[in-house]
């Protein structure tokens, strides 16, 4: 959603506490469960409610024959369980009029994470594509959806920001290709060339580098914010765009701490 991490909280804060979602919905309900957790343990009462859902809404197909169960990683605080919207019922569309934009985004991508989390697997096809033009070859490579299985709710998206060189399209292994057949003619609606050269890593963004505490063992949900709230405000990074940039009283920062302090 490219919220900064103080603005996603601040929105999930709001979802947790409790939103007037209407007089027809319940009133003041809190929408999703607690968000400072770590944990991707679900209850049965939730899991069986979201299969249920499933099966009304998009058929027995899309519902696995068995729960999904997800394993938590072996440092996670499984206090509470993983965020997930508290009834499966209030779907995004059926409550936006009540909710502020932010609300709605940030509750939408709860919805529909949760709800593909326990849907079918999607079936791939993963295609090679030749095209022939005046004698010249091109090739392509990505897959079509024989299946969509959860990719019904809900479809993945990569960042721009956090795509490095690695991802670039060599392969264009994550191009979504529509049902094509062998001999069929396409036209072609633009030439675009581009070069690509190897670049360094991106920068981190608050996102990224939230991933990287998580990783490394560093902090937890509920420091996350915490974190990078007090990197910026004491100058050791500054904002450009979504990426966080090093100031030079960061990059001194950092020299004295690596002299004085054994990695």
């Amino acid at each position: 959603l490219n919220f900064h991490s103080q603005r996603t909280m601040k929105v999930a804060q709001e979802l947790y506490e409790g939103v007037n979602v209407g007089s027809e919905h319940g009133g003041v309900q809190g929408l999703i469960t607690y968000m400072r957790t770590d944990s991707l343990r679900i209850s049965t009462e939730a899991q069986d409610a979201a299969r249920e859902f499933i099966r009304e809404q998009y058929g027995d197909k899309y519902c696995p024959a068995e729960p999904r169960i997800y394993k938590t990683k072996a440092n996670a605080q499984d206090a509470h369980e993983a965020v997930r919207p508290t009834n499966v019922a209030l779907v995004p569309a059926l409550i936006r009029k009540h909710l502020s934009n932010d609300q709605y985004k940030l509750y939408k991508l709860i919805w529909e994470r949760f709800i593909a989390s326990q849907m079918e697997s999607a079936d791939l096809a993963t295609l090679t594509l030749d095209f022939d033009c005046k004698g010249y070859l091109f090739r392509t490579g990505g897959y079509t959806v024989t299946f969509p299985g959860y990719m019904a709710v809900y479809e993945e998206s990569v960042d721009e920001s956090h795509r490095t060189h690695a991802d670039e399209p060599e392969e264009q292994k994550d191009l979504r290709i529509p049902a094509l057949t062998e001999g069929q003619g396409l036209e072609s609606d633009k030439i675009d060339p581009a070069r690509h050269f190897t670049e360094p890593p991106p920068r981190y963004t608050e996102a990224s580098l939230i991933k990287l505490l998580e990783e490394k063992g560093i902090g937890r949900p509920s420091t996350f914010v915490t974190i990078i709230t007090t990197i910026i405000s004491r100058g050791y990074v500054k904002r450009e765009s979504k990426s966080l940039v090093p100031t030079e009283l960061g990059e001194v920062t950092n020299t004295i701490m690596l002299k004085t302090f054994s990695t």
